[in-house]
């Protein structure tokens, strides 16, 4: 579990977070939605230190990571997977290697033991035999479930995925939320997903965080979110046509 307490950070002057409070369950898929400079990916930032709070507390169970110092830090950093918008996958290294790397940076295995490892997490994202292609031998969609892969060759108790199906059809969106999903509840880990994708809200949000010009403005999960009287989360949703649809059904 992640807990957010009392969060600000700002820009030469500008407030972008502003007393931002907010539980991350364990297990669970957590998506946090909001307009485009929201503040949303400035908080996914905070929370895995690429950015520094002003002030508050961002806790990782019972460890407070803003308060940490950066050698403290690796043991969090260790225990986190990260799923980059667009997959960020290294285009000098060939899928092996790329899964290889956090492996690299954190664990003592043997060269063996890390190709087993490679194997285990390309098998688990419907993968394999595809270990010597370089990224630009990949569709979209298999690059996401490479860095996918990537994400949790260190068995991480945290997963961060942001915007995990940009640039995607839709029909390999779904595949990506639901290997997100499945992965989440089967390891166990709390999973933080920042995205504008309401399809995803409504396939697999267990948890939803609303940011609005940087305040936390609802939370809830996708079941009340058709329900809510909140005027500016129903603008966000309902500019959706599917959204519009669902609400007239409901």
């Amino acid at each position: 579990m992640i807990s957010v307490k009392n969060l600000y950070k700002s820009f030469e002057g500008n407030s972008v977070l502003k007393n931002v409070s907010v539980t991350f369950e364990k297990g669970k898929t957590n998506l946090v939605i909001g307009q485009s400079g929201s503040g949303k990916t400035v908080l996914m930032k905070c929370l895995v230190g690429l950015v520094e709070a002003d002030k508050g507390q961002i806790l990782y169970d019972d460890l407070d990571f803003a308060n940490l110092s950066f050698s403290e830090r690796k043991v969090i950093r260790k225990n986190l997977g990260m799923l980059f918008q667009g997959g960020a996958l290294f285009d000098s290294l060939n899928v092996e290697e790329n899964i290889i790397f956090p492996l690299d940076m954190f664990t003592n295995m043997t060269k063996d033991e890390k190709i087993e490892r490679a194997n285990f997490c390309l098998k688990r994202v419907n993968l394999e035999n595809v270990n010597k292609l370089f990224p630009a031998e990949l569709s979209g969609g298999m690059k996401k479930r490479v860095a996918i892969a990537r994400a949790i060759a260190n068995n991480p108790e945290y997963l961060f995925c942001d915007e995990p199906n940009s640039g995607l059809d839709p029909k390999t969106a779904i595949v990506i939320d639901n290997l997100i999903s499945e992965i989440t509840k089967e390891y166990n880990m709390t999973t933080i997903i920042n995205t504008h994708d309401m399809n995803s809200v409504m396939e697999i949000g267990d948890k939803v965080a609303f940011i609005h010009l940087g305040e936390l403005w609802w939370e809830g999960d996708r079941n009340a979110i058709l329900e809510t009287d909140n005027k500016e989360l129903n603008n966000f949703i309902y500019a959706s046509e599917l959204m519009r649809k669902l609400k007239k059904e409901s």
